[in-house]
């Protein structure tokens, strides 16, 4: 009975034989790994910083602040100011000061030049004298 049922096995249609049925190309994107990402919407900076301005002013607790960050800085444009400024925010609203004073260490980083950085201080003047946060420069004079 067991050797009945394990040939009848063997003679139904599997999905090695639907597979069979798709296009080449598909099985060959399938084989090697490929996905088609074909519908993927391009993200403007406006719709980029629009997005992060919300996800930091969502951000509840000092992981998703630092999640979102994380994320924020992950992408090959530097972020506006206004995205920096909401950041700053978050960091205060979750009471972390190390973290406020690291994003401008990731934006010296991030930006190309050192008259960009100057720039984004100056724009962001307001909002640092606001909350009261210095650079690493500040603090530490002997290590810039």
């Amino acid at each position: 009975m067991f050797a009945r049922s394990f040939r009848q096995a063997l003679r139904t249609p599997t999905r090695l034989t639907v597979a069979k049925q798709v296009s080449p190309i598909v099985r060959l994107n399938s084989a090697i790994g490929i996905r088609s990402y074909s519908a993927h919407h391009e993200e403007t900076y406006e719709e980029f910083s629009q997005r992060y301005e919300k996800e930091f002013d969502e951000a509840y607790d000092l992981f998703e602040v630092q999640r979102v960050l994380n994320n924020c800085f992950s992408y090959d444009i530097v972020p506006s100011p206004a995205v920096i400024g909401k950041a700053l925010n978050a960091c205060r609203r979750v009471n972390d000061y190390a973290t406020a004073v690291r994003v401008f260490e990731g934006l010296k980083h991030k930006v190309e030049t050192k008259e960009q950085y100057d720039a984004y201080l100056e724009e962001l003047k307001d909002v640092r004298e606001e909350l009261g946060i210095d650079l690493k420069e500040e603090l530490f004079p002997e290590s810039a």
